[in-house]
């Protein structure tokens, strides 16, 4: 859509003149980003805010500063300045402590803790000696009494509740449709407008394109073309445009441009031809 400058009106992609006010519209293009169209001299796209002027700058600088790198030669892998030595991690100990398993001294050469040899006391060798049998027993196992674990508490989800069920005598809610008809002011006829229509052809009977409004029967229809104008709905509202007749479409003796349509209003005077002979009030409800 074209948003019009002078009314803020949304125009149709590909106007030049705005539907409302008839001001001439400002050119298009692409957003890069999200494809939606935009004015050309805009600085924020109005469908994803993506920044224009900065992606036009950015592509020129991407463009010059690839033009100005510089050669940067390969580069080589110096060698070591100083050769490492091997350190050696063996300790020396007297000869004194290398023997002497019961005072706890490290063993000569080995990296294992000291080794602590246990000495029985008086009363347990006097009970290994007189007892022989009582040496070959070894001492039982410490006795762990078994607390048993206390299954975790499971919490059980409780049933959704039923949703609400509507009683069956409610009946169901009726969007309502917005009626539009067409007042000849020469014959005070009304035609009603058909809602399940997105575009209405008004004209004359022909092969190409069957008129949905009918107005051979009108008095000087003769001026009328036979593909004259279309009605576009498009939600509660409706538009109109000349699609190329011979004496043209005028909207309160205002003359439609071919490509421009024109957003109706309650009371709008509608004529088709020129000289005011066929003649149509616009109406809603």
């Amino acid at each position: 859509m074209i948003v019009c400058p002078n009314c803020n009106h949304q125009n149709p992609d590909g106007a030049t003149q705005c539907e409302a006010c008839y001001t001439p519209l400002p050119e298009t293009t692409v957003c890069p980003n999200c494809g939606a169209s935009v004015q050309a001299d805009a600085a924020f796209c109005g469908q994803c805010g993506f920044n224009l002027k900065a992606n036009a700058s950015m592509a020129q600088g991407q463009t010059s500063s690839a033009n100005s790198l510089p050669d940067v030669p390969d580069l080589v892998t110096p060698e070591p300045l100083i050769e490492p030595e091997p350190m050696s991690m063996t300790s020396q100990m007297p000869d004194s402590e290398e023997n002497s398993p019961s005072t706890g001294a490290p063993n000569s050469g080995s990296g294992l803790p000291p080794t602590i040899v246990g000495t029985a006391s008086p009363s347990e060798a006097e009970s290994a000696a007189s007892n022989p049998d009582l040496a070959t027993i070894p001492p039982a196992p410490p006795t762990i009494a078994s607390v048993p674990a206390t299954p975790p508490a499971v919490t059980s989800n409780p049933a959704p509740s039923p949703l609400p069920v509507a009683p069956s005598g409610a009946a169901a809610t009726q969007l309502q449709v917005q009626s539009a008809k067409l007042l000849h002011l020469q014959t005070d006829t009304t035609i009603e407008l058909p809602q399940d229509l997105s575009v209405i052809h008004i004209g004359k009977p022909n092969d190409k394109v069957p008129p949905d409004i009918d107005v051979s029967g009108f008095p000087d229809s003769d001026i009328v073309s036979r593909i004259h104008a279309d009605i576009r709905v498009e939600g509660d509202a409706f538009y109109i445009e000349d699609i190329g007749s011979s004496n043209g479409t005028y909207v309160n003796h205002t003359p439609l441009t071919p490509g421009n349509r024109h957003k109706l209003r309650a009371g709008d005077r509608i004529s088709l031809g020129k000289g005011d002979q066929v003649t149509f009030l616009f109406q809603s409800s």
